[in-house]
């Protein structure tokens, strides 16, 4: 038996010349015939189609497609290699000095998880209403059906939030290897610890690092690019990019980097410049 609030997914092999024929606004799935898409662009055309799956998610379906594509020429990478060091306060910083903002931390984003609070408290106060008129209380108002409303609401928001945050991950892998480094060098964080600290938890959770680890092996594999991972406990961020000493006492309060020999510098590009420079590392 599925579980009700489980999300519905429906396979589909090509059986036919004619099944999971794309065009530009719509594609043709077995049994169901000719389905107009909302998005378009993301189907290659000219590719052989192998087979499909739909999928619903929060009331709303969802295709993904398996194709075989005539392998792309891959460019050679011209650039120096690069270290990106991921954090909260930006999510990450390059070693050639660029950065890509917390985008947790926008109003567009604020604005809709205030409406995932709101809407997760009224169906909070529905459950409530309908233990009252299970019990045959006078002013208990809610019902299964609309219950079930709101739970679609709340979903329909989770999705949204995770849409949000996907693309602007799919954005900044994009931006990292449109630069062609000869390779990209990252840590090995320690995620599940990290979100052990209660006060950190619900942040780290938001910048989805794993699925960045994940989308950014996926393209440098594409890209020949070689993807460099270091030890989690390599002092990336208390040693210096400049003489190579290591300040044990740097805090987590401390955003700017002084080191003895008078060498300042911001903490987590000083981080990302030593991963750059790291010797000991594994091929993700």
């Amino acid at each position: 038996m599925k579980k009700k609030n489980q999300d519905v997914k429906a396979y589909f092999p090509k059986n036919n010349k004619t099944d999971w024929t794309t065009e530009r606004h719509r594609v043709k799935i077995p049994t169901l015939g000719w389905m107009r898409l909302k998005e378009f662009g993301y189907i290659p055309t000219n590719a052989k189609v192998k087979s499909g799956t739909v999928s619903e998610k929060a009331n709303r379906y969802y295709v993904s497609i398996l194709v075989e594509e005539i392998d792309k020429e891959i460019f050679k990478p011209i650039n120096k290699g690069i270290g990106i060091d991921l954090g909260i306060k930006d999510f990450a910083i390059c070693s050639n000095g660029d950065k890509f903002k917390n985008i947790n931390k926008e109003s567009r984003v604020r604005k809709v998880e205030k409406k995932l609070k709101r809407e997760q408290r009224k169906l909070s106060r529905k459950y409530e209403s309908l233990k009252i008129r299970n019990k045959n209380i006078k002013g208990g108002k809610a019902t299964r059906q609309n219950i079930q409303k709101q739970i679609v609401k709340v979903q329909k928001i989770h999705q949204k939030l995770t849409n949000i945050r996907t693309d602007y991950i799919n954005k900044v892998v994009n931006n990292i290897v449109k630069t062609k480094p000869c390779y990209i060098t990252i840590e090995d964080l320690n995620v599940s610890g990290m979100m052990k600290n209660k006060h950190l938890a619900k942040a780290v959770a938001q910048q989805k690092f794993y699925e960045f680890r994940t989308k950014l092996s996926s393209k440098c594999n594409q890209n020949n690019i070689e993807l460099r991972v270091v030890d989690r406990f390599y002092p990336s961020s208390k040693t210096c990019s400049c003489c190579g000493a290591i300040k044990k006492d740097l805090k987590l309060s401390d955003r700017v980097y002084k080191c003895s020999c008078g060498f300042t510098i911001d903490r987590d590009l000083n981080a990302s410049i030593n991963l750059s420079n790291v010797k000991k590392y594994k091929i993700a």
